[in-house]
């Protein structure tokens, strides 16, 4: 049903481009709604469309990159500081339901792209609009640089390294959600009022949004959340990876009491139940080192296949380190695909950012 929820019921047209406002388009196509994307004439597109691997083709016009958020849209280069191009655009933009925009703000005054222009013509227009920090700030961003600044780069890495950002441009794509929730209460206030909206969010307050429990430890309690790797400040073993006895590594994820008791009879350990060094998660936090070189001890003897078995019969969360491939050839991201044949002739792969669906029983 979710295909085809606003199929013949919503235009969107998308003045954005790298990942969060097109992923924001990308989300209204999966849901069926006709999307338009404008990109810079004068530069070629979308400038993700040369962001290309080693073993991409170098002749073509697009890129694996570019091609993860612009699924189901029609493209058109236009040269906005051209009279007929800005034209053009203007006539795509007459009965648009949906502007995403993230141009700066004078750029957008300048162009005639900005919210108080195009709603003059569109009093039911809604424009959403995506900054890298505050509405007036000229500094340009791309993901890493929030990374940095929202503190997440600090807290991400080994204890005994440098800062490390994450391997996705995580922060695009959770203010990519914010700006989604904002669209769609937009939607729901012009259901009921018939007015339009402005709508607009930041990769800064979505990133610092989405500190969550490590704001909380601060704010709450003073902790400065430090490089761990892949531990996690309050829980034991949580993030921890061991090694099996077949060289193959495995992740814990042990959240309660009862998981830790459940892990420990698997692994034929049951004393460390009632041993004070780890018989709570607070004393496990403070015992780490010690708890990880038993666990250590156990899990070697083990093969991991067999051991996630007995744990997943145990309801002990675990898990294996997967590669990209790996993950692929697991049914459920199969049926997360999302196949297009582009212009050119270029088949193009990517995974769908609708991940929910709406049924009628």
């Amino acid at each position: 049903m979710t295909e085809s929820f606003f199929k013949g019921q919503l235009k969107v047209v998308e003045l954005a481009s790298v990942l969060a406002g097109p992923a924001v388009g990308m989300f209204f196509a999966e849901l069926g709604a006709e999307v338009i994307k404008i990109e810079n004439k004068k530069t070629n597109g979308d400038m993700t469309r040369s962001w290309k691997l080693p073993s991409e083709a170098a002749d073509s016009s697009y890129s694996a990159y570019y091609a993860s958020v612009n699924w189901g849209k029609q493209s058109y280069l236009l040269d906005l500081e051209d009279t007929s191009d800005r034209a053009q655009a203007y006539q795509l933009l007459t009965d648009a339901d949906i502007v995403i925009s993230n141009y700066q703000t004078k750029v957008a005054e300048r162009l005639g792209m900005d919210y108080k222009t195009l709603s003059e013509s569109n009093p039911k227009l809604i424009f959403a609009q995506l900054n890298a920090f505050d509405e007036n700030s000229k500094r340009p961003a791309f993901d890493v640089v929030l990374q940095a600044e929202a503190g997440f780069m600090y807290m991400n890495g080994e204890a005994d390294g440098p800062p490390v950002k994450m391997p996705v441009a995580l922060i695009d794509v959770l203010a990519a959600h914010q700006l989604k929730e904002g669209i769609l209460l937009a939607l729901l206030r012009r259901m009921q009022t018939g007015q339009g909206s402005y709508v607009s969010t930041s990769l800064f307050e979505s990133a610092v949004a989405s500190l969550v429990n490590q704001a909380t430890n601060w704010l709450m309690a003073g902790y400065i959340p430090q490089r761990m790797g892949t531990q996690h400040p309050n829980i034991a073993p949580y993030g921890d990876i061991y090694e099996c006895r077949d060289g193959k590594a495995i992740l814990l994820a042990v959240g309660t009491e009862k998981q830790f008791s459940n892990l420990c009879s698997v692994l034929e350990i049951d004393n460390l139940v009632d041993n004070y060094l780890f018989s709570s998660n607070g004393v496990r936090v403070k015992n780490r080192i010690a708890l990880n070189q038993l666990l250590s001890q156990q899990i070697s003897k083990f093969d991991a296949a067999d051991l996630l078995q007995q744990l997943e019969s145990m309801s002990v969360p675990a898990a294996s380190i997967r590669t990209m491939q790996e993950v692929f050839e697991l049914d459920a991201a199969q049926s997360l695909i999302l196949e297009e044949r582009l212009p050119d002739g270029t088949v193009t792969k990517r995974v769908k950012t609708v991940a929910f669906d709406i049924r009628e029983d």
